[in-house]
This record gives structure tokens, C-alpha cells and sequence, in this order.
């Protein structure tokens, strides 16, 4: 079984039609002012990084941010608080970010419609319908179902706040790619020294373009950055690879639910093309060794619990500490930052 396949940077001049404004200080007053905010756990495997020849691997656990099990709620929050008149919100979601905007419009009592794509859990179903949004699934996969909520929320006069930018929608998604920046300002707090290597999901690129602007504007020095997809649905690695935006078509299937998106962001290219310095698509079985090495820790590490989206680095780190340490520049002084998405979501009672 391959467990990964990685491409280094290729450059290939992707246009950026809406850059990312500087507004970190901003953003972090505004999730400071929400109710339940306090700043996620790092979780810092020690052991695990001795094991492996490195000196640390941190760990930011996103299971327990606003109570909501991911870290999807800062990027939807911030991005709804910059509307004017907003009286409906619709969205398209494989299940975390349409809980985290379902949460916030329940917060400020705005009706919100959620789309989600074919195949989709009844516990994510029922975990967005438990703030009171409609959810509907379609027969689409994720792709087409942004296009068919867009399309609803025009038809009706609503508001779409999706993360996916394309063609002229693109404040949105930039402000919710600006939501995601917090994790990073964060764990740069909590960290003892910054890190060597980043490494961060990406569904359509909106988290990793976050957190990559947030490294590039907080930190003394850049890190190693690493663009971690699915290899079922890998669009940003084949953008790169093949020098041209990809779309991913099909039903495509991957246990990594957040990472099953078939349509890059064109904002989020850009920021890659600059910063990032490999793309990697992992496979399932990875994610499910990360999934089991957090609450199976080594030696006196804490055990926590990371969801099928959100252990895929740890499986990652993990394994090219093993296999690959050179093309990754792994020596005993690098210190790995990992962002754990997700919790396991339970069925709601």
C-alpha cells in the first residue's frame, strides 16, 4: 500500500485575485469576545518525537473549540460578524462547517440552510440540526453541492458563506480563511520556540491558506510548510502537479470527510504557490494510524482523541520521521506544529 505521495513546489503562477488583508489582530479580538472562547489545548509529544530523532511534535487538539468538536466555527463566525443586514445564511458543508455557521447563526438568531453531499452521516446531519438549522442532503458530490447552494441562496435572496472562493465570490471565503488564522496566533503563543515544520490540511485550502498567512506574518523565521490532502481527492496536489487548476470529478470516498472536497479555492492557490513547500496526498490507512497512535501515546505522552480529518499529519509526521527524514529536512532539532481538526463526533442524543 502506498501511505503517501509528495510533490515539492512547482511554481506554476496561479493568479491571485483577492489577497489576504492583515487583520490577525482584529480576528483574535473577535473570537476573544465570543462566548465559550478560550484557547484550545497543545498537546506536546515528547516521547514520540525522541522515538522518532526530532526534538518536539505540538499538537493543536480542535475537538474542544466552542464546544463543537473542530475548529470550522472561527472561520464562519468572523466571516459572518463582517456582514451588513444579513437575514439568511446558506451554506454547503461536509458536516464541521456547517455546524460551526449553524452555531453562530443559532447565536444571533439568523436562519441558516445547510447542503450537504450524497453519502453523508446521520451524526453529522444531526449534529448541525441540533442549532436549529434545515439541513438538506442532495445527490451531488461536495463540488456540485457548493454550486447548488450558491444557486439556492441567489434565487432566494440569501446570503452564501462558503469557503470555497471562485469566480467574484471571494470577500467571504478571504474572511473566513482570516477566521482560521487564531489557531496559529494561538499555539505560537503556546509553543516553546516556533516551528520547523508545519504540516496542515486541506480540503479546498482554506484552513492551510489561513494558518500559512498567520506563519508568515507571526513568525521570526518560515517553516517547512507541507499541504496534506486525501489522495482520493486530491486537487490542490494535481493543481500543482499539472500546473493548472484541477477539479477532482466523481463521488470520490475517503474516511478523511473534511478533506473530500474535489474543487481548490483560487485563493488559497496563491498563497500555497509562495509558501508552501510540498504538497503530499495521504491515505486513509495513515489517518487511521494517526487516529491510533493519539490514544495510543508513547511512553509518558498524553493521549487525546483526533478525528478521522484531523490526525492525518500525526499519521504523516509519524511515518516520514521513519522513511523519507531527508527530502523533509528532519534533523534532532525540528520541532513539528500539527493541527488536529476534529474530535470524533458522537451521535448526537
Amino acid at each position: 500500500m502506498i501511505l503517501y505521495e509528495t510533490i515539492t513546489n512547482t511554481h506554476p503562477g496561479f493568479e491571485q485575485p483577492a489577497p489576504l488583508e492583515d487583520k490577525l489582530d482584529e480576528v483574535y479580538a473577535f473570537h476573544k469576545s465570543l462566548p465559550q472562547y478560550k484557547p484550545t489545548e497543545l498537546v506536546e509529544l515528547k516521547d514520540l518525537a525522541k522515538t522518532l530523532g526530532c526534538k518536539n511534535i505540538c499538537v493543536k487538539d480542535e475537538s474542544s473549540r466552542f464546544g463543537l468538536n473542530a475548529f470550522k466555527a472561527l472561520g464562519a463566525s468572523y466571516a459572518v460578524s463582517c456582514l451588513k443586514d444579513v437575514k439568511h445564511l446558506v451554506s454547503c458543508t461536509d458536516g464541521n462547517h456547517g455546524r460551526g455557521l449553524a452555531w453562530y447563526g443559532n447565536l444571533k438568531g439568523i436562519p441558516v440552510d445547510i447542503f450537504m453531499p450524497k453519502g453523508s452521516e446521520e451524526r453529522r446531519i444531526r449534529a448541525i440540526e441540533m442549532f436549529n438549522a434545515k439541513v438538506t442532503v442532495t445527490e451531488f458530490n461536495y463540488s456540485d453541492t457548493v454550486r447548488y447552494a450558491a444557486e439556492y441562496a441567489r434565487k432566494n435572496g440569501y446570503t452564501l458563506v462558503q469557503d470555497t472562493a471562485f469566480d467574484d465570490y471571494l470577500e467571504i471565503p478571504n474572511n473566513i480563511t482570516l477566521g482560521y488564522t487564531t489557531i496559529i496566533r494561538e499555539a505560537l503563543n503556546q509553543m516553546d520556540e516556533e516551528p520547523t515544520h508545519v504540516f496542515l490540511q486541506a480540503g479546498v485550502g482554506s484552513l492551510a491558506a489561513g494558518a500559512i498567512y498567520a506563519l508568515e506574518l507571526l513568525c521570526k523565521k518560515k517553516p517547512y510548510i507541507g499541504v496534506v490532502e486525501s489522495d482520493q481527492a486530491a486537487c490542490i496536489y494535481e493543481s500543482f502537479k499539472q500546473k493548472k487548476i484541477v477539479s477532482i470529478k466523481g463521488n470520490p470516498y475517503t474516511i478523511m470527510a473534511g478533506l473530500n472536497c474535489g474543487d481548490p479555492s483560487i485563493t488559497a492557490l496563491p498563497v500555497f504557490e509562495e509558501s508552501a513547500d510540498w504538497f503530499i496526498k495521504a491515505s486513509d490507512q495513515l489517518t487511521i494510524n494517526g487516529m491510533n497512535r493519539a490514544v495510543h501515546p508513547v511512553g509518558d505522552d498524553k493521549a487525546f482523541v483526533s478525528g478521522e480529518s484531523g490526525a492525518v499529519t500525526l499519521g504523516l509526521t509519524e511515518q516520514i520521521c521513519l522513511d523519507n527524514r531527508e527530502y523533509f529536512h528532519i534533523d534532532e532539532n525540528s520541532v513539528f506544529l500539527l493541527i488536529s481538526t476534529e474530535g470524533i463526533l458522537k451521535n448526537p442524543e
